[in-house]
């Protein structure tokens, strides 16, 4: 558990001026960049192939991404559709469905699912009815734990009390607000205009209505943003008292995200008022009670979460932390990846591509990857350090039959600065992240990553402060 008392004096301008780099985000690795158009449909029908040959029961994790937008946020880096036209949820739907057919039809059984995740976009751009279509077809598709983890992304200026319980009587059991700042100026500045009353309200519904956990998500390094006025929005979050907060780094990628070019340049706060309001956002929350997870999520003690963390549980994927085991995801919607035994897929970008895929009846997966040996012994490692904060050299070792100091012999040699440095701990059986190195956690993990040693064109990953 972080110091935070101690953390803002720990870190020197030397650190931010080193670690002020670009770097992935590891809920997967490889990263998604470092897919390939040759792993196409056809492999993807090998992976399940697979899963069926194996007879692996374990439960699936479902993803469906709905790509429409109403109103566009400047921030934004999701792959979205901004329309009015609402009449697109029904067509979408359809082709939806027509996904799901095919990759059933690669199944030999019947699949359990224990993990329903519904992204955007925002998902409740689609109507009352079009959700129920939607769940119905599902339901129909897969065996639902009851026991399951069912989650949407809400966007408060699209929902009422009405729909929060029409999606609990849906059997949605999380929800995620999309919060990012209560400031008024920065509202105006990343085009998202909603009041703190209007989120303490919903909030206050869902949780009369018995979901299960309510997740709020956070964005600091915003425009206009400054240490004293996201203090305060941290603040006003800790008094709502959401289940989870996921608290993460604003990405200026503007050569690659269109809408981030209406955001000024000179607007963003810099590298250290950004370590600023994460150390007193960190130091803030946890004050307030909640378990400081990892990298940019916290939870309450009796949260799902929290608990995973506790016993040693926590797993990293496409949407964050997660509490479940490393699952296959069946992935369903535009751009949307999955991940089936030791490959990764992903769909097509486009919806004008996705929909003409699946008008030849052909799965619209475009490009993916099957995981090596160096991957899956690579994931291993960096899934421990930005899960658990700690390796154990031995349990690879185990797990892979390899000398772990002569395979990793040049990584070890790197952590040996990071060392120096007061980001990690080495010992003679494993090494740990200290406190201050939860804040370069991403850093850390990239000495592990075979792909980025020898890469220079970073650019494309968001910074690491």
């Amino acid at each position: 558990m972080l110091d935070t008392m101690k953390q803002p004096l720990m870190i020197t301008q030397a650190h931010i001026e080193r670690y002020d780099v670009s770097g992935p985000r590891y809920t997967s690795y490889p990263t998604a960049d470092r897919f390939v158009e040759a792993f196409d449909a056809a492999a993807y029908v090998k992976a399940t192939e697979q899963r069926n040959i194996s007879h692996w029961t374990q439960p699936l994790s479902v993803y469906v991404h709905i790509p429409f937008c109403a109103s566009l946020c400047f921030y934004c880096a999701c792959n979205k559709i901004v329309t009015k036209r609402y009449e697109q949820g029904a067509i979408y739907l359809n082709y939806l469905q027509r996904e799901l057919n095919l990759h059933l039809d690669k199944f030999s059984q019947a699949q359990t699912v224990n993990q329903l995740h519904l992204g955007g976009g925002t998902p409740t751009f689609l109507n009352d009815e079009e959700l129920t279509s939607l769940i119905e077809t599902l339901k129909k598709a897969f065996v639902f734990n009851p026991e399951g983890e069912y989650s949407i992304e809400i966007d408060p200026r699209t929902v009422n009390q009405q729909r929060l319980q029409h999606l609990r009587t849906l059997g949605f059991n999380r929800l995620s607000f999309g919060v990012q700042d209560f400031d008024a100026d920065v509202q105006q500045a990343v085009h998202r205009v909603q009041s703190y009353a209007q989120v303490e309200t919903l909030m206050q519904q869902a949780r009369e209505m018995g979901y299960q956990s309510i997740n709020a998500d956070l964005i600091y390094g915003l425009p206009k943003q400054t240490p004293a006025t996201f203090r305060e929005t941290i603040a006003k979050i800790t008094t709502l008292r959401p289940d989870r907060i996921a608290l993460y780094g604003y990405a200026h990628l503007p050569s690659r995200f269109k809408p981030q070019r209406r955001i000024l340049q000179d607007e963003l706060p810099n590298a250290v008022d950004k370590i600023q309001m994460l150390s007193e956002a960190i130091q803030q929350l946890m004050q307030a009670g909640y378990v400081y997870i990892g990298m940019d999520h916290f939870a309450l003690p009796e949260d799902s979460l929290a608990i995973a963390k506790q016993q040693g549980r926590l797993h990293r994927n496409f949407q964050g932390y997660s509490t479940m085991a490393d699952q296959d995801i069946l992935a369903l919607g535009v751009s949307a990846i999955g991940k089936m035994g030791a490959t990764y897929s992903q769909n097509a970008k486009t919806l004008e591509e996705y929909y003409d895929f699946l008008d030849q009846s052909q799965l619209p997966i475009v490009r993916g990857l099957a995981l090596s040996r160096d991957d899956l012994i690579r994931r291993a490692v960096i899934m421990a350090i930005m899960c658990h904060g700690e390796l154990s050299y031995e349990s690879i070792e185990l797990s892979y039959m390899i000398n772990f100091r002569d395979y990793f012999k040049l990584e070890i040699q790197q952590l040996l600065e990071k060392q120096k440095q007061g980001l990690v701990v080495l010992e003679d059986d494993g090494l740990k992240v200290t406190d201050m190195g939860w804040y370069f956690v991403r850093a850390i993990a990239m000495v592990f990553d075979r792909y980025l040693q020898h890469d220079a064109n970073r650019a494309r990953f968001s910074k690491i402060l």
